[in-house]
């Protein structure tokens, strides 16, 4: 089979660990911290996960390990969307596992949870496991985003658990995949199934953080991957000076990767998420910002720029998220009733007429495209899929309006010609960054430290990410500690928290100081490709928002 000459070089890169993982595993040994809580809604949380609750945060440290010496048995899924990185997650896994003893085994369940309900797996060996090393995609096992979820379900998983005599299993998965395994984890523990569930952070939307998970692997290759992107077409639209860039950018329930981008490219105009809802901003007053930079913009002559917005945006303006959280809420209760109808005009009536009168005038008042998009099929959690609600084109319709009543009222005198761009599986199976590489091969290896330690319902967890791997620490975080209540499917249910974009936090503060300039003035910067091999300030780097987060 032919193979790229990349492809062929990153199978020889040899991905860094922390110290304390290139140590005999025997010397490894768990130091624990303090006992947990959840984010919120502790007591319920705690009357949830009775067995798994309040456990405490752990490191490890060289020191003698305590782990009873024996053979394992382990089982990993990939599950959700893809995230660059995801293949190191399972090779570190791996070696880990046979460095500690060659009769150690590891299964890899195919297409996601559903593997395990199926029974539908591979054995790794080593000239399997050697294609995949340093590369992108999921493609190894494949991924899904099947719920683990009901009683039925645990029981399937349990015997197919009994059935290969599994030890342990890694769910590899961003905040609702981590969420099935807080819950599966609880389930072995009050059955007495014997099996431990371990987690490993993945998702590009760089939303599954806390105060000890510095980053979830994915973020730093995707942000690169649009960065460069959005970089070419600002070198583009300096050189053609004609076109406006309305370039939309995935993160569905925050705006890191924006902001991110940003931090990188220095485009005219980003749009936060987090900061529209924190200033109740309406659709109407966003677009009259962006007209009016564009006729700053115009009034010295460049009729040409780039704007950013995350791809979650419309669920942050007020009245728009009112109104999707009733649809949502409308959509799985009146399933059937709502399917039974035949046409868009008679969906429309029946949407109007079951929403709030506030709800049904904004709904109304948006283009008959974007009603459609509203109302298309939800996703495996009864959300709307915003990802295909084309934000960007929206914008740029509104936009042009308000540039004509502008101009017939002479506060605008420019041109304003507008492409627009969603960049989004463009990043999502990259060939890993080194940073990503070495990350999450060290996320996997530091995995089965908390397996061979009887570890269960943690989430595997390396820091100080803004340093060198050499500097990294690793250890392990109780999965419950980041959980809180929320409403999904209309009912209220236990789940990861996401974490926002922090407007008092060290980036968007640093973004914030600079945007007046960015706006008015062409400041763009060009990240350029990832690079691989060379100095390590320019190919180990990591992500802006890391380092300013980490104050380096």
């Amino acid at each position: 089979m032919s193979i790229s000459p990349l492809q062929s070089a990153r199978y020889r890169y040899t991905p860094k660990l922390p110290k304390i993982l290139q140590s005999d595993i025997r010397s490894v040994a768990v130091r624990y911290g303090n006992e947990t809580s959840s984010v919120s809604d502790s007591e319920k949380i705690r009357e949830l996960f009775p067995n798994t609750y309040g456990m405490r945060e752990i490191s490890f440290e060289n020191a003698p390990s305590t782990a009873p010496q024996r053979r394992f048995t382990v089982g990993v899924i990939l599950s959700g969307g893809q995230a660059p990185g995801g293949h190191n997650v399972i090779t570190g896994l791996y070696d880990a596992l046979k460095k500690a003893s060659e009769d150690n085994v590891l299964l890899g369940f195919k297409g996601g949870p559903s593997g395990l309900l199926e029974d539908d797996f591979i054995e790794f060996t080593d000239s399997f496991i050697d294609q995949y090393r340093n590369t992108g995609g999921f493609d190894i096992i494949g991924s899904g985003r099947t719920k683990l979820e009901t009683v039925e379900q645990f029981k399937i998983v349990a015997q197919v658990a009994k059935k290969h005599s599994l030890d342990a299993i890694v769910i590899i998965g961003g905040d609702d995949s981590n969420t099935n395994a807080a819950v599966l984890a609880e389930y072995f523990a009050a059955n007495g199934g014997g099996v431990q569930v371990i987690g490993c952070p993945k998702t590009i939307d760089g939303d599954l953080k806390n105060d000890v998970i510095e980053t979830s692997f994915g973020f730093d290759t995707a942000c690169k991957t649009y960065s460069e992107l959005i970089g070419n077409i600002e070198r583009d639209a300096n050189s053609a000076k004609k076109y406006w860039h309305f370039i939309k950018v995935m993160g569905r329930s925050a705006s890191h990767i924006a902001l991110e981008c940003a931090l990188e490219c220095q485009p005219n105009i980003c749009l936060i998420g987090e900061e529209v809802e924190a200033r109740s901003q309406s659709l109407d007053e966003i677009v009259k910002y962006i007209a009016s930079v564009v006729a700053k913009r115009a009034a010295n002559g460049d009729n040409f720029g780039v704007a950013i917005i995350p791809e979650g945006l419309i669920e942050f303006i007020p009245e728009v998220k009112t109104l999707i959280g009733e649809l949502n809420d409308l959509l799985a209760k009146e399933e059937a009733a709502y399917n039974s109808l035949d046409g868009f005009e008679a969906q429309y009536g029946f949407i109007t007429g079951h929403l709030s009168r506030e709800s049904a005038a904004v709904f109304s008042s948006l283009p008959q495209d974007i009603q459609k998009q509203l109302l298309m099929d939800r996703d495996p959690h009864g959300n709307v899929q915003v990802s295909r609600i084309e934000t960007e084109k929206l914008l740029i319709t509104m936009v042009s309006r308000e540039l004509g009543k502008m101009k017939e009222s002479g506060e605008y005198k420019g041109k304003f010609s507008a492409l627009n761009h969603f960049f989004g599986y463009e990043g999502r199976c990259a060939f890993p960054s080194n940073f990503d590489a070495d990350y999450c091969y060290s996320l996997g290896y530091n995995a089965f430290l908390l397996i061979a330690n009887g570890l269960t319902g943690y989430m595997s967890v390396v820091t100080g990410l803004a340093k060198g791997p050499a500097s990294w620490q690793a250890g392990g975080i109780p999965i419950t500690k980041m959980m809180n209540i929320e409403r999904r499917h209309g009912e209220y249910k236990p789940v990861i928290r996401k974490a926002l974009v922090e407007l008092e936090g060290r980036p968007f503060k640093y973004f914030e100081s600079q945007r007046k300039l960015w706006e008015e003035k062409t400041c763009f910067t060009f990240p350029g490709a990832i690079q691989y091999y060379g100095p390590e300030e320019v190919c180990d780097i990591t992500t802006r928002t890391l380092a300013l987060e980490q104050n380096c």
